[in-house]
């Protein structure tokens, strides 16, 4: 029965993209909500300026830390478990999704205490001041009470969209964020906590979210069931788990060592105002660059599973539908950001002196954002098809080897300040997006080629 359930193999290669697609954009942008909301409010707070969003800003590469961590045992897991379910291997799907959530406990756990023990040194090196370490530590204590929960409530989504069920994937993601969006000004303003009450009202809607998906994935609905006799963790599985995890994994921590190191070096040559106006345009990539990622998403199990099926060409089919639509959407996003980038930055702050920054800073850190998508639909198909090792090297490759050293070299240059910190991510857009995609092609495609014959 199970594997007769949302059959990838069978169908639209594009229908079934688009039918996952369409719920699973939708969740994530839900999802993005939870911080995404809390920064619209928190840089209303009346007489406080930017200093409250420059602190939650100081956050988000911790923020990135869990995520990471869901990421590595949730995207591990879920293209595994497409892959075993496309083989008609059910238990051992579901022995893979156990041994990821008893992961996802434990790792969560760890990262609390671990987290609230460094937290003032992490935040100072992070680029906070005197000014704005107030409010990152009000935020990042709450938050990393409640990582259990946000860990849970990420990772084990993918596996309710790896299954095909799309829908349930983004009304469980909805439930959360509505919770997220009533309690925040109750919070905020009504109970007057502030950045204190930003950060738990998204810690109790993630715990709501992450309630609702256990019940799904322990009921009858479901196709995979999350049984305690598969959370028993077996060294072999768990290092599958990981290894194919890896990549989303080191995109996260990677993009929080980044956002360290440019806030870091923004608050050096620039000031506080400077780490706002990154907070702003990495809350508006966020969005932005979600449409790209519920595609690229959607097409891993769809990929994964017409590949353990031995349906090589509707894989190519598929690599072929996701480029062309992350390359599109991401040509028009860009001449949005750069020709009405005030539309976006409102979104977050009407303060003049932190548009007067933003303004040409967004116009510098988007050149070329098409060039993104290549990367990301590069990384889907080695995610997709088990490939961890290119996987994790594309990860490392953009971030670590162009942007990690750029963002610390290019301020120093020709007098570039602070436009050297937003110039470093357009020229790893363009360097890595290139190497990853044409290596899909030189790989990949020679091989399903042959495996269509």
């Amino acid at each position: 029965m199970g594997n007769k359930k949302n059959d990838f193999s069978q169908g639209s290669v594009v229908g079934n993209i688009i039918n996952l697609a369409v719920p699973m954009t939708m969740a994530q942008l839900i999802n993005v909500l939870y911080n995404i909301v809390d920064r619209i409010y928190i840089g209303r707070i009346p007489g406080a300026g930017s200093m409250p969003l420059t602190g939650v800003g100081l956050c988000l590469p911790i923020i990135s830390m869990v995520i990471a961590f869901a990421n590595l045992f949730g995207m591990g897991g879920a293209p595994l478990c497409s892959i075993e379910r496309g083989r008609g291997n059910v238990k051992e799907a579901e022995k893979i999704m156990g041994n990821s959530f008893a992961m996802m406990l434990l790792f969560g756990i760890g990262l609390t205490a671990l987290g609230l023990i460094l937290k003032k040194p992490m935040l100072y090196v992070f680029g906070a001041s005197d000014n704005t370490y107030p409010y990152a530590s009000q935020y990042v204590t709450i938050y990393l009470l409640g990582s259990v929960f946000v860990m849970t409530g990420l990772g084990m989504n993918s596996f309710i969209n790896s299954q095909g069920f799309g829908r349930i994937g983004m009304m469980t993601v909805l439930l959360g964020a509505v919770a997220n969006i009533i309690l925040d000004p109750i919070f905020i303003f009504g109970l007057g906590m502030g950045v204190r009450g930003a950060a738990l009202a998204t810690v109790i809607s993630q715990g709501i979210s992450a309630v609702w998906i256990l019940r799904f994935l322990t009921g009858k609905k479901t196709i995979l069931k999350l049984k305690r006799e598969a959370m028993v963790l077996e060294r072999r599985r768990v290092a599958s788990i990981m290894g194919l995890g890896l990549s989303g994994f080191t995109m996260s921590i990677t993009n929080s060592l980044v956002q360290i190191v440019c806030n870091a070096t923004l608050r050096d040559f620039g000031g506080d105002l400077y780490v706002g106006a990154m907070t702003v345009i990495n809350s508006i990539r966020e969005v932005v660059q979600l449409p790209v990622m519920g595609v690229t998403n959607s097409a891993q199990p769809v990929m994964g599973y017409n590949y353990g099926a031995g349906e090589y060409r509707r894989v190519k089919e598929a690599i072929r539908f996701t480029s062309v639509v992350a390359i599109v959407y991401t040509s028009i996003m860009w001449a949005g950001l750069y020709f009405l980038p005030d539309l976006f930055i409102r979104i977050f702050s009407n303060e003049n002196d932190l548009l007067a920054i933003a303004r040409p800073a967004m116009r510098i850190y988007y050149f070329g954002f098409f060039m993104m998508s290549l990367q990301m639909a590069g990384q889907a198909v080695f995610v997709a098809l088990g490939k961890a090792k290119k996987a994790v090297f594309f990860s490392v490759f953009r971030k670590v080897i162009i942007v990690f050293p750029l963002t610390l070299i290019l301020p120093h240059l020709w007098g570039l300040g602070t436009d050297g910190v937003f110039l470093a991510e357009p020229v790893s857009n363009f360097l890595g997006g290139a190497a990853c995609y044409v290596t899909m092609l030189l790989t990949v495609w020679p091989e399903l080629t042959e495996g269509e014959k």
